[in-house]
């Protein structure tokens, strides 16, 4: 993932202003009767990445649906291919902004404080529920008590095994980190299977790196160098060093932990929920299990990834946009969305009827939403993110000691992020 240049400069952030308030004039009432009272057919248009075959027939099923239930409202899908964030920001620059789209959290503290999104919370009724929402995951897309997304769905990380070697190696699932660490010297034979797939990088171990008590990330700047910090991610980086019983998926020829679970060069890995249908679709013979991911010193931790449908503040059909929205992730429109597995509901109400919580695989998964740590913090994420995995990195493979790599990711990003 290439450093991104957020939109919260002076020069854009006006540009941005500009164009939307020219879509804000008016009274909003008046937008109301214009799109509902006249009955009039509306269009507006919803913007977001490709997915697979599967999951783009899902939301045509889902978008049909929702015609049928808003016949005066026709909704226009864009798929956006490629570079998705830097085409967002140019057409709301340009005022060509979609009037809904995707807004993945990691994104969306720096292009909330643009002004580019519209607050939602005046146009939320009573029964949209907003309670029912898995805290973490609207807190994403919250600012200044302001909420201006609300989650499609989400996922978080679990621990996967594979059912047959943990059993030949008579090793119980690790419930712990400690256990975790025992578990894979058992698992581990030579170079060809190792009892931990690893992904260094700081979307799969900030939980980690703040599990002992730091803070990686502090006051919007990189914090890597905080000894608490250090230390947690030292067991890490040990565990393929001096135990050598964990590896990264390039060390065995393999494109991700999914992979390499898949094919048997890993007894363990831990990762989210789109590994089940790739893992059952691509390696059918394979029996796995999944459960919550171990503690750290006691505590429970894991991350989560989640996206949500947001509105173009300069739209000028707000009400139809957030009908829209409010249908997405409202209770009926998720349901459907998430019935096939391909994201878990961001509503508690939903997990439960569709049965994901009490699912044998997805059921770990749903367990970690109330205490996970969302993939976004602050604006200068994206910065923090690419300096910490081009210096930890070096240091997991051994070519410098993990104080020293920190040390400069640290500078390097906090010199960028003065810079900017």
């Amino acid at each position: 993932m290439k450093t991104k240049k957020w939109l919260t400069t002076l020069g854009l952030t006006s540009m941005l202003v500009g164009s939307l308030l020219t879509g804000c004039s008016g009274d909003k009432e008046k937008s109301v009767k214009t799109a509902s009272e006249k009955n009039e057919k509306v269009e507006i248009t919803l913007a977001g990445w490709g997915s697979s075959p599967e999951e783009s027939a899902l939301l045509k099923e889902v978008l049909a649906d929702f015609e049928q239930e808003h016949p005066n409202i026709k909704v226009k899908h864009e798929v956006i291919a490629d570079q998705y964030m830097d085409v967002m920001k140019t057409r709301l620059i340009g005022g060509e902004g979609p009037d809904v789209f995707y807004l993945d959290a990691f994104e969306a503290p720096g292009l909330i404080q643009t002004g580019a999104l519209e607050p939602l919370d005046g146009y939320v009724k009573k029964d949209f529920d907003v309670a029912d929402f898995e805290k973490p995951l609207i807190k994403a897309f919250q600012h200044d008590g302001k909420t201006y997304g609300f989650p499609k769905g989400y996922s978080t990380l679990a621990l996967y095994y594979n059912k047959k070697m943990l059993a030949e190696a008579g090793v119980e699932v690790p419930k712990t980190w400690d256990e975790l660490k025992e578990a894979s010297k058992k698992l581990t034979k030579g170079k060809e299977v190792y009892g931990f797939g690893q992904n260094p990088e700081l979307a799969r171990t900030l939980f980690i790196a703040n599990s002992l008590g730091g803070h990686a990330v502090k006051d919007n700047q990189a914090n890597f160098t905080d000894p608490k910090v250090v230390e947690a991610l030292q067991s890490y980086v040990d565990q393929h060093l001096k135990d050598k019983t964990a590896a990264q998926p390039s060390e065995v020829g393999a494109g991700w932990t999914g992979e390499m679970f898949g094919q048997g060069k890993a007894a363990m890995v831990i990762e989210g929920n789109w590994a089940i249908p790739y893992l059952q679709n691509t390696f059918p013979n394979i029996e796995f299990g999944t459960a919550e991911v171990p503690t750290i010193n006691g505590k429970q931790g894991t991350m989560a990834f989640t996206v949500s449908y947001v509105m173009n503040s300069a739209s000028k059909k707000k009400e139809a946009a957030w009908e829209l929205i409010s249908y997405l992730t409202g209770k009926e429109g998720m349901e459907k969305w998430t019935s096939k597995g391909f994201e878990l509901p961001s509503r508690k109400s939903v997990a439960a009827k569709n049965g994901f919580d009490k699912d044998e695989l997805r059921s770990a998964l749903v367990a970690g939403a109330p205490y996970a740590t969302v993939w976004a913090d602050d604006t200068n994420l994206p910065i923090i993110f690419n300096n910490f995995n081009n210096q930890f990195v070096s240091a997991y493979l051994g070519e410098r000691p993990l104080d020293k790599a920190m040390q400069d990711a640290e500078k390097q990003a906090n010199k960028e992020i003065k810079n900017q």
